[in-house]
């Protein structure tokens, strides 16, 4: 999750200087537009004075891989080499989880050592969630894996597996050091909070090109690509726990004689490791997300297969890798969850007593035993073809119904909101002139944060302009701000619901935490299934992708009002209603605007994956670039992506801030 930054307002506060300001962008932008057909360059912007950063960055990363010469060593064989580094972990998974290993004697003899069985791992996988205590998570772990196994996926799994135990170690490890080094010098955290907004905001096909041309096709491609995706959320998590470490803590270990490394990682990571267990399920989600992504640049496993049936409009056999995908998303999340959850134990063993431990070893122990049998026996080794059963026929089935039946009606809904929602909103946001909005965001930049705010958000929004893709930006802007709408005229409710009511509570944090443990180009699948394509399916993908925070930030705002103050409300004689009106929403609304500026973000983040479905905006623009071997195409639309949403991030956080100070409510740190 994207860090606030919040500027203090440097500029003299007096009455009334809001509704000054707002009367001052109004009659501003009335003159641009009356302006305009005198001064063109005020509504289009110019194309003689377009930066070519497109070309320069286009030159650069070819100058990169061509040409850099470090004299012992090329900059490509530099990257090359980095990559099989990273190749190599991830190549010995593979083997022990999925393709085995082949050795060739000196007289030309190969043998080859099958991998480690299917049904061994299920019972290592279902002994690792007894070991944390869930009968629950153990049987959903062992009828997860008995999906993938018996649809015929197991192998695209475990490769998918490999992948994500590889990217997870290494971001999990990189990330808390970066965040120990941010902790630590004042210097590393001002450089590394704009890297990380970049790092998280920037879609990720911009860089898939030059990730390509730097690593090559394949595996160490798709591990940067991932981990510049997933890893900046740990290293902010590890920053903001190390800076909540309750003093008593570090006057102990200081007591304890502890040196600053001890101090480090035998004092201060030990007691923030539930709040640092909240960054690891991040990463491992967020990698999650990219499998798919990953696929496209060879990567292979349950994303590719996705990849595949989507292009092929293999609707049935997508529906099954996507499951699939989403099942190992959830097994990983539970268990992350519950590891999160799990406080350190000191006991006596009890003679006779089967701890965690105990299954697990026993588990190995079986698994080694029934891979060595798969020897003999080759159903233990692989699955036999004919004990895998296909869904795909009904998944296809159900489609054709729907296609029959109700197509009609369907076709009604999605005409409706693009005849009377979404082509007037996009024609208003492309008849805007450039200036006037840069004008605008600029005032309201100084009304929230000050000049500093004006300045870098104005900047920003003028950058697009600048780089020749304003109408693009816009169409990205009315695709996204339509939803943002929808999510959050849908989310708000229900989170107000779900906040009032212990048992819809419960039940919608089941929904929510599916829906945020599946990758974004599932969403598509049910999309294109249904909708076809164009702007409405890539409507209801980017609202099933985000309407998630909308939800859970409201529920949790409404709980977290002091509760002596509803009982307050409650003896004035106050209604429930009231009290949800005039108390509970006042002091909630910065917390409910979070959410809906992460569901702002969310929607950003799927502006490339919905291009795949026919719209026009810079999501578009970085597939065109990733086709025509472009980076500096794409990295720029990206760059636009990035500022869109680091520009609306600093100004809804900017209020957020202002708003608690107002209520007399304490900042909060946000991550």
């Amino acid at each position: 999750m994207m860090a606030v930054g919040v500027h203090r307002s440097s500029s003299p506060s007096w009455p009334g200087r809001g509704a000054l300001l707002i009367a001052f962008a109004i009659v501003a932008t009335f003159l641009i537009a009356f302006l305009a057909p005198v001064l063109p360059w005020i509504d289009v912007y110019p194309g003689g004075l377009i930066l070519p950063v497109a070309d320069v960055l286009t030159r650069s990363i070819n100058w990169l891989v061509n040409e850099a010469d470090f004299g012992l060593f090329t900059f490509k064989e530099l990257t090359r080499g980095f990559g099989a580094v990273l190749e190599a972990p991830m190549l010995f998974l593979k083997g022990l989880l999925a393709t085995g290993f082949t050795f060739e004697g000196s007289d030309g003899t190969t043998v080859h050592v099958p991998p480690l069985s299917w049904l061994g791992l299920i019972v290592v996988f279902a002994a690792l969630g007894a070991s944390l205590g869930s009968g629950r998570l153990t049987a959903f772990v062992t009828l997860s894996f008995l999906y993938v196994a018996f649809i015929g996926l197991w192998h695209s799994t475990m490769l998918t597996f490999a992948s994500i135990i590889v990217a997870v170690v290494i971001g999990i490890a990189t990330g808390v050091v970066l965040g120990i080094a941010a902790h630590r010098w004042r210097a590393v955290e001002r450089i590394l909070t704009p890297v990380f907004d970049f790092m998280q905001t920037m879609p990720v096909f911009a860089y898939l090109v030059p990730a390509l041309m730097l690593f090559g096709y394949g595996p160490a491609a798709a591990m940067v690509v991932t981990l510049i995706y997933a890893l900046p959320p740990m290293a902010r998590v590890t920053s903001v726990a190390l800076s909540q470490v309750n003093s008593e803590v570090v006057e102990f270990g200081r007591m304890a004689g502890c040196s600053r490394r001890q101090m480090m990682w035998k004092v201060m990571l030990p007691s923030v490791r539930p709040r640092v267990m909240v960054g690891v399920n991040q990463v491992i989600m967020l990698t999650l997300n990219m499998v798919i992504i990953a696929s496209m640049i060879g990567a292979g496993g349950l994303g590719f297969d996705v990849w595949q049936s989507l292009k092929a409009l293999r609707i049935g056999q997508g529906a099954e890798a996507g499951i699939s995908i989403t099942l190992v998303a959830i097994v990983l999340d539970r268990m992350s969850q519950r590891l999160a959850a799990r406080r350190p134990a000191h006991s006596v063993r009890r003679h006779g007593h089967i701890t965690g431990t105990h299954l697990l070893a026993g588990a190995v122990f079986f698994g080694i035993v029934v891979t060595v049998a798969g020897i003999w026996i080759p159903a233990l080794a692989q699955i036999p073809e004919n004990w895998t059963v296909t869904t795909g026929r009904f998944w296809d089935t159900i489609i054709d119904w729907i296609n029959i039946n109700l197509y009609v009606y369907i076709g009604a809904v999605r005409d409706a909101f693009f005849i009377y929602l979404l082509k007037p909103f996009k024609s208003f946001m492309l008849s805007l002139p450039w200036l006037s909005v840069v004008l605008v965001v600029g005032v309201i930049g100084f009304h929230l944060g000050g000049f500093r705010l004006a300045i870098l958000c104005g900047f920003l929004i003028a950058f697009i302009a600048a780089v020749g893709l304003w109408e693009k930006a816009m169409i990205s802007a009315y695709l996204v701000g339509v939803c943002v709408f929808l999510s959050s005229l849908i989310g708000i409710p229900i989170g107000i619901v779900a906040s009032g009511n212990e048992r819809v509570h419960q039940v919608v944090q089941v929904v929510i935490d599916t829906l945020q443990t599946l990758p974004a180009f599932v969403y598509l699948i049910p999309v294109i299934m249904l909708f076809s394509v164009g702007d409405f399916s890539a409507m209801i993908a980017i609202v099933l992708y985000a309407i998630v925070p909308a939800i859970r930030y409201t529920d949790s705002g409404i709980r977290q009002v002091p509760s002596n103050l509803v009982e307050a409300a409650r003896a004035m004689g106050c209604t429930r209603g009231q009290i949800l009106r005039r108390v509970q929403l006042p002091l909630a609304l910065p917390d409910i605007m979070l959410g809906v500026n992460q569901t702002l973000m969310m929607g950003l983040s799927m502006l490339v994956i919905t291009a795949l479905v026919g719209t026009r905006d810079l999501g578009q623009e970085t597939l065109i670039a990733l086709s025509k071997v472009d980076p500096g195409r794409g990295v720029t639309a990206g760059i636009c992506v990035a500022f869109i949403a680091i520009a609306a991030d600093r100004l809804i956080g900017a209020w957020a801030e202002r708003r608690k100070r107002e209520l007399g409510l304490r900042s909060a740190a946000l991550a």
